[in-house]
C-alpha cells in the first residue's frame, strides 16, 4: 500500500529546455498536482550534456562532473518549489528524480541506460529521501528500461469501455495504448520536438518553432519524407524506445544528403511531418483508437496538434490539461507516483510495455539522515 502524503517529482527531459519539478498528495485512490515549478538549463551545462548525448569524446572526469552539477540544479528547483509552496522539507515523504538521460543503448550485447543527477546530492542538500536510477532495474530483468510512464497512464486515464492513446511529445514522442480488456502497450515511436528544436536552433538560434510557426510556412518535401521514414527504427516491433544518441543532427545531416536544394523551411515542415505520420502509424498499427490524449512540449505545437488531428480522422485529438492534468507536469508527476511505488515495495513497470520478464520495484533509495527530518 502507498503511504498517503506528499511527494516530489523531478523530470528534464531529452529536450533539454528546462527541470520540472511538482508537488503531488499521493495515496492509493488518487494523484493530486499541487504545485510546479519549472526552471531553466544553464546554456553550458546544457552544451556539456549534449556534447554527451551525441556521442561527442569525453573523459570520465566530465561525467562526473556534470552528474554533480545536475544533481545540484535539481536540489535547486526542489528548494525553489519548497519556497513558493511554503511547504516544509519535512513533510514531503520522499523525491521521485528520474535523472537526465545521457545515452539509451537498450539493445545489443551490453544493454545499458546511463541517467546524470547525483542523487546522494539531491538528497544531502534537500533533507528529502530521493529514489533514482529507476530504469535499470527492468533492464536487468531483460526490458527496454522505456518507457515507464505507460504505468502512471494506466493508473490515471485508463477507461472501462474508450479506447485511449496518450502521447507524450518530448524530445523523442512515445505512445501509450489503454484498450479496454487487452494488455497495455507502450514505446518510443520517434522523434517528438528533438529535430525541429536542433534545426531551428541551427538557423535562427531560436530553442524551439512557437505553435509551429516556421514549420507551418513551409512546404513538406515527400521525397525527403520518405526517406527517412525508411529508418529501420520505425519498422521495428515493439517494444523498443530510443532517444538523442540515435535521432540527432548527425542522424538530420546524413538524412539530407541529396537534398542540398531544399530552403530551411522546407525541411521543418518535413520534420514537422516526420513528427506526426511516424507517430499516427504506430497508433493505426495498434488499432486506432477514439481519443487521443496528448501531453509534453509538442501538445503546445498547435501545428503539429493540427496534423495530428488532419491524420486521424474520427479520433478525438486533445490536450491532457482538458483532463485535470498537466501536460508540462505529466512526467514529473509520474515519477512522483513512481517514487510512491518504490518507498511501498511496489512494482512500477509493465513488462507488457518494456518487455521485462517480470514486472518489478523500481529505482534506487537514498535515504536522508533521520536528524535532518
Amino acid at each position: 500500500m502507498i503511504k498517503s502524503g506528499r511527494y516530489i517529482g523531478i523530470m528534464s527531459g531529452t529536450s533539454l529546455d528546462g527541470v520540472d519539478v511538482v508537488l503531488a498528495a499521493i495515496s492509493d485512490k488518487f494523484v493530486a498536482e499541487q504545485a510546479s515549478v519549472s526552471i531553466g538549463f544553464p546554456v553550458e551545462l546544457k552544451k556539456r550534456v549534449l556534447n554527451i548525448c551525441q556521442g561527442q569524446e569525453t573523459t570520465l572526469s566530465e561525467v562526473g562532473k556534470i552528474d554533480r552539477e545536475l544533481g545540484s540544479l535539481y536540489a535547486q528547483a526542489v528548494e525553489q518549489l519548497l519556497k513558493e509552496t511554503g511547504v516544509a522539507a519535512k513533510d514531503i515523504i520522499a523525491i521521485g528524480c528520474h535523472g537526465q538521460t545521457v545515452w539509451h543503448e537498450p539493445d545489443g550485447e551490453a544493454p545499458f541506460t546511463m541517467q546524470l543527477g547525483d542523487n546522494n546530492r539531491v538528497a544531502a542538500l534537500t533533507g528529502i529521501t530521493t529514489v533514482g536510477d529507476f530504469r535499470r532495474r527492468d533492464m536487468a530483468y531483460g526490458g527496454q528500461g522505456a518507457p515507464l510512464v505507460p504505468a502512471f497512464h494506466l493508473a490515471v486515464l485508463g477507461h472501462p469501455t474508450e479506447k485511449r492513446v496518450i502521447l507524450n511529445i518530448g524530445g523523442i514522442s512515445n505512445i501509450t495504448a489503454l484498450f479496454p480488456g487487452a494488455y497495455v502497450k507502450g514505446y518510443d515511436t520517434g522523434p517528438g520536438n528533438m529535430l525541429m528544436d536542433t534545426w531551428i536552433w541551427r538557423h535562427k538560434q531560436l530553442p524551439y518553432d512557437e505553435n509551429g510557426h516556421w514549420a507551418s510556412s513551409g512546404v513538406v518535401n515527400q521525397a525527403l519524407l520518405k526517406n527517412m521514414l525508411r529508418d529501420p527504427y520505425f519498422r521495428r516491433s515493439a517494444p523498443k524506445s530510443t532517444g538523442r544518441e540515435y535521432f540527432n543532427m548527425q542522424w538530420l545531416d546524413q538524412q539530407l544528403a541529396g537534398f542540398d536544394d531544399m530552403s530551411p523551411d522546407d525541411v521543418q515542415a518535413t520534420l514537422c511531418e516526420l513528427t506526426a505520420v511516424s507517430i499516427t502509424e504506430q497508433i493505426l498499427l495498434c488499432g486506432g483508437c477514439e481519443r487521443l490524449i496528448v501531453c509534453g512540449g509538442g501538445a503546445k505545437n498547435t501545428f503539429l496538434m493540427h496534423r495530428l488531428a488532419a491524420l486521424l480522422p474520427g479520433t478525438e485529438v486533445g490536450t491532457s490539461d482538458k483532463y485535470g492534468l498537466s501536460g508540462d507536469d505529466m512526467e514529473a508527476l509520474a515519477f512522483a507516483w513512481l517514487a510512491a511505488r518504490t518507498i511501498a515495495n511496489l512494482s512500477g513497470n509493465l513488462a507488457s510495455v518494456t518487455g521485462a520478464e517480470r514486472e518489478t520495484v523500481l529505482g534506487a533509495i537514498y535515504p536522508t539522515n533521520t536528524d535532518e527530518k
